[in-house]
């Protein structure tokens, strides 16, 4: 193990995340803030800087990272990013309890958007920023990132680094140089990102807030980038107009999209982004789910406490189903009271997720479909031996080791899904009553086997809310400290897509044979 090239690249993250904090801190400046809303940044920010700069003193035998340490890396930076990420918002009070307070920004970082807090109202606006930030720098992932600035390698270290970072079963370079394609992945981002809040801007302010226009759409661009979800005022995006509903919407669908094929359509080859399966079979699940959602709603309005009209029906439908379907987990109405078909719609596009090379969650669009496949040719070949498949994917023959890559994960995925879930039924918060109040009015449920289903799946697919005891108009505050340190470790095995934090955490990783 090549512990001080590690040491050297987490010495250039740490202090990598002490700049990003001065983000925050200058939102404290700006708002004028209470002294120790700047003392929480100021501490921290210190301690990555000095501790970054004497981890770059470290003078590695060898520069190149073997695959396993490449992993293993990535995983250990989410983890000292959450360390360090979550110390202000124990500092200046927001979030007193530290374990709390990493549940929080793990959530933040790996874009899911499960919160423990109640009270939105109470959280100051550093804190507010600090918590949608994190959303954008997670969803395209801060190893990218620093991909941009670390010399190019031959030995193929930058690519086990993206590969443990980005999300997907086949990761790959755009153009022949990893550091151009870091840099047009992030130039894409940004400017979706600035495009994004300059639409925003352009509609009416929300009613009591008119003078945070510009503030709430870049918190509520960094969720939509990053797919996170984190919400900043009450009841998430409710209060928004319908306009800025809609238009999140469409970019969380856009999102969701792999960003190599924006770069194809920046240089003209709109025919190869039609022509790709995955980009195809993601707006047909889109379109069908948004559809079954909104059927499943007509004709039932008198039912609703909401009391839709047909176009708030399409609207609620269309965000809901962006929102969920690329793990975002932003709502603008309680689906809690939703028929099961609407539902049970929604539980099943939290499971897919989007595309593979987006900033989304989830099982990926592209491993369905490979899935899928894999199924029917295992099939084929049980009626006869003789079969020799010739499935493709996106142009390519779809060989078995990337057939069995597949099926491995989602095994892994599932072996997971059911531990967590089994390590939740000890929890004391299992049967107690959860007050719910939302725009169906107040009402109660009992945290059940359903509450903790949509729990671990909306953690280790990075989405947020969930149904019942945790859905849209409650929060994850009744878990005990076990659980969301359980829950916290899940979020981190669903942004990274479990190879990486397994890797971190056996004992062979580190020993010398």
């Amino acid at each position: 193990m090549n512990y001080r090239k590690l040491g050297k690249i987490l010495g250039k993250i740490m202090i990598l995340e002490a700049i990003l904090m001065s983000a925050p801190l200058l939102v404290s400046f700006i708002y004028s803030e209470a002294l120790i809303n700047k003392i929480a940044f100021i501490v921290p920010i210190a301690v990555l800087a000095i501790g970054g700069t004497l981890l770059q003193m470290l003078k590695p035998a060898r520069n190149q990272l073997y695959q396993k340490e490449g992993f293993a890396l990535t995983a250990m930076v989410w983890v000292v990013m959450t360390l360090f990420g979550a110390v202000p918002f124990v500092i200046n009070g927001d979030i007193p309890n530290y374990v709390d307070s990493c549940f929080e920004i793990m959530s933040g970082f790996t874009t899911t958007g499960a919160s423990i807090i109640n009270d939105i109202t109470e959280m100051s606006r550093s804190t507010l920023f600090w918590r949608s930030f994190s959303h954008w720098i997670g969803g395209m992932g801060v190893l990218v990132f620093v991909l941009i600035f670390i010399p190019e390698s031959n030995d193929g270290s930058s690519m086990h680094l993206l590969r443990a970072e980005s999300p997907g079963p086949q990761v790959g370079k755009i153009v022949s140089k990893m550091k151009v394609t870091t840099r047009i992945l992030y130039l894409i981002y940004l400017g979706l990102t600035i495009l994004e809040v300059v639409v925003l801007m352009m509609d009416k302010p929300i009613p009591g807030y008119e003078n945070d226009q510009f503030f709430f759409s870049l918190l509520a661009t960094f969720g939509c980038a990053g797919t996170g979800g984190f919400g900043f005022i009450p009841n998430s995006m409710e209060l928004f107009n319908p306009f800025s509903q809609y238009v999140m919407a469409v970019f969380l669908i856009l999102y969701g999209c792999n960003f190599s094929l924006y770069y194809l359509l920046l240089i003209g080859k709109v025919k190869e982004v039609l022509r790709s399966e995955e980009f195809r079979t993601y707006f047909i699940i889109v379109a069908a789910a948004i559809g079954i959602v909104f059927l499943s709603l007509v004709g039932q309005f008198e039912s609703f406490p909401q009391n839709y009209t047909t176009e708030e029906a399409f609207r609620h439908s269309l965000f809901q189903v962006a929102s969920l379907l690329t793990t975002a987990g932003f709502t603008t109405t309680d689906y809690n009271v939703w028929p099961m078909l609407a539902k049970t719609t929604l539980v099943l596009a939290m499971f897919s997720g989007a595309m593979a090379g987006s900033t989304a969650g989830g099982v990926k669009t592209s491993r369905i479909i490979m899935a899928m496949k894999g199924a029917y040719i295992n099939v084929r070949k049980l009626i006869n031996p003789r079969y020799v498949p010739k499935t493709k994917f996106e142009g390519k023959t779809l060989e078995q080791k990337t057939i069995n890559d597949v099926f491995g994960f989602i095994t892994l995925y599932s072996f997971i899904f059911l531990a967590v879930l089994f390590l939740l039924s000890f929890d004391p918060v299992n049967g107690q009553t959860v007050s719910i109040v939302s725009d169906a009015g107040e009402y109660e449920v009992k945290h059940g086997f359903f509450s903790n289903f949509s729990a671990v799946l909306a953690c280790i697919s990075n989405i947020g809310p969930g149904f019942e005891g945790i859905g849209p108009y409650a929060s994850y505050e009744g878990f005990s400290a076990f659980s969301k340190i359980i829950l916290a470790l899940t979020m981190m095995l669903g942004r990274l897509e479990i190879l990486p934090v397994l890797l971190l955490f056996n004992r062979r990783t580190w020993s010398k044979f």
